[in-house]
């Protein structure tokens, strides 16, 4: 009866221990969000003036959020190498310990007759240990088998701080990368922002003196009507190309971690000066690449690390052998050594490891054959992009000298029409016409630029090549990473800053 009534308290007990799901809360929710957005642009220097290319890089490379996500888990692969380099270590184990009982447990003998046979009680019940007993022991054991083991878990832990930060370089690769393009995006929208305005409100007055025009009779209706759709095709155009130019800040300020609601300005200037050529040949280029790309680095380092793991199946498959040593002592006043040293050791062989070794050694092939050929496919995927980067350097410069000139021409043209309407010789409709026309010209050449300043930060990203460092950014300011990316970025070929 006693028993039984344990049991239910005991069920009763662990079924008011059952874990449920537990919602967050509407607090705990706003408390967490509130968290979030005090700390997202916490601690970062203000904007003082209008933004650069170099400073925008700077902020990137500083506060940019995914890169430091990376740099984050640089840090935690790096603290569970230094975990792992304690795990081959020799087991240190204190222990203590107390029991108690209702009664005495006793114990009597008999004695012996046979081999299924006992007789009579041969002593009196006794008691040869206290109710209640404290104990302690310091237990030291080393297991030569785990130690190797551990030894070749931290060799693996050490080559994935190398992976790491092989992810940690292309993420600061790729963010450069893209804040050269959207910042040249960005100049391009705040440069024809005011003509964009401007020009919208000329269209508007020009649709709606075609249509009184018509509707007087002194045009055509065809005539106005073909007006009419030019003046439309060519503001749809312009809206289109104002659209894809419209997020351009925004994402510039995403990458620099900005509020995005936060107006800052960017630096704004005319003169386009093109960056100079890579000076080396394709296969250079490729050689570079080959060596410089953190792709193929971290795919050494996984084949590395499975290397390992073939001389950790081996290992395992052997026998195990520890040692330990303990000094204890008992409480139990019935002991007549009551403090004692024990030693010890011990052999230990899982025979089912070497059953499976040949499996486990297959499977440890069939993956290194795996990384192998991944390893070859990054190759080729790296070398196809060094000539498509190249290729593109090449064909951006092309169409940036084509737009040139085309919005050269096209700005005389607009000179001309100016001059010939103040003298009365062509329309307004004309004259709008052709002012739009030069918006248009002036869009594309900048988004030549803003392509061909891209096309200049890819093949440089192609190769692996970056002027900067960010290890230890944290500790400097704003403007002497800026001086740093300017020099560096100067140096290959940049003449802009």
């Amino acid at each position: 009866m006693h028993f039984s009534r344990i049991v239910v308290l005991a069920t009763v007990g662990l079924a008011g221990c059952a874990v449920v799901p537990k919602p967050l809360s509407e607090g705990e929710i706003k408390a967490y969000v509130d968290d979030k957005l005090e700390r997202v642009i916490a601690d970062q220097e203000p904007i003082g003036g209008p933004v650069s290319l170099y400073e925008a890089m700077a902020r990137a490379l500083k506060y940019n959020l995914d890169k430091q996500v990376q740099v984050m888990e640089v840090a935690l692969r790096d603290q569970q190498l230094r975990v792992a380099h304690y795990s081959q270590l020799p087991q240190l184990v204190g222990g203590s310990g107390y029991t108690d009982r209702s009664n005495y447990a006793g114990g009597s003998s008999v004695q012996i007759l046979g081999p299924r046979e006992v007789g009579a009680e041969t002593l009196t019940s006794s008691a040869s240990s206290n109710r209640d007993v404290f104990s302690t022991d310091l237990k030291f054991s080393w297991h030569i088998l785990d130690f190797g083991l551990s030894w070749i878990r931290a060799k693996q832990a050490a080559d994935r701080v190398l992976v790491s930060e092989e992810n940690r370089r292309r993420v600061v690769s790729r963010i450069v990368e893209s804040v050269r393009t959207a910042y040249w995006r960005a100049v391009t929208a705040s440069r024809l922002q005011y003509r964009f305005k401007l020009l919208e409100g000329r269209v508007k007055r020009a649709l709606r003196n075609t249509h009184r025009l018509a509707l007087k009779g002194n045009s055509s209706p065809l005539r106005a009507l073909t007006s009419e759709r030019e003046l439309i095709e060519i503001q749809r155009t312009i809206r289109r190309l104002q659209g894809d130019l419209s997020t351009a800040k925004a994402e510039l300020a995403a990458l620099m971690n900005v509020n995005p609601g936060e107006d800052y300005r960017i630096v704004v200037k005319n003169y386009r000066p093109q960056p100079r050529l890579i000076s080396i040949d394709a296969r250079q280029m490729v050689a570079a690449a080959l060596v410089n790309r953190s792709e193929l680095r971290e795919a050494a380092y996984n084949q590395r690390i499975n290397d390992k793991e073939a001389e950790a199946a081996i290992l395992e498959m052997l026998p195990g052998v520890s040692f330990s040593a303990a000094p204890n002592w008992n409480s139990n006043q019935y002991l007549f050594n009551s403090h004692w040293v024990s030693w010890g050791a011990q052999a230990s062989w899982n025979l089912m490891k070497v059953f499976s070794y040949p499996d486990r050694k297959a499977e440890i092939r069939a993956k290194d054959d795996l990384l192998d050929h991944r390893a070859l496919a990054v190759t080729m995927a790296i070398m196809t992009q060094v000539h498509v980067s190249r290729a593109r350097l090449i064909h951006a410069r092309r169409r940036f000298r084509s737009a040139q000139h085309f919005n050269s021409v096209q700005h005389r043209i607009v000179i001309q029409i100016r001059n010939a309407l103040r003298a009365g010789k062509v329309s307004e409709q004309t004259a709008i016409r052709e002012e739009m026309n030069g918006l248009v010209a002036q869009i594309k050449f900048d988004l030549s630029y803003v392509e061909l300043q891209s096309a200049f930060a890819n093949a440089h990203t192609s190769m692996g090549i970056a002027p900067y460092d960010d290890v230890g950014i944290k500790d400097k300011s704003v403007a002497d990473i800026k001086t740093w990316l300017r020099s560096g970025w100067r140096k290959l070929g940049d003449r802009f800053g």
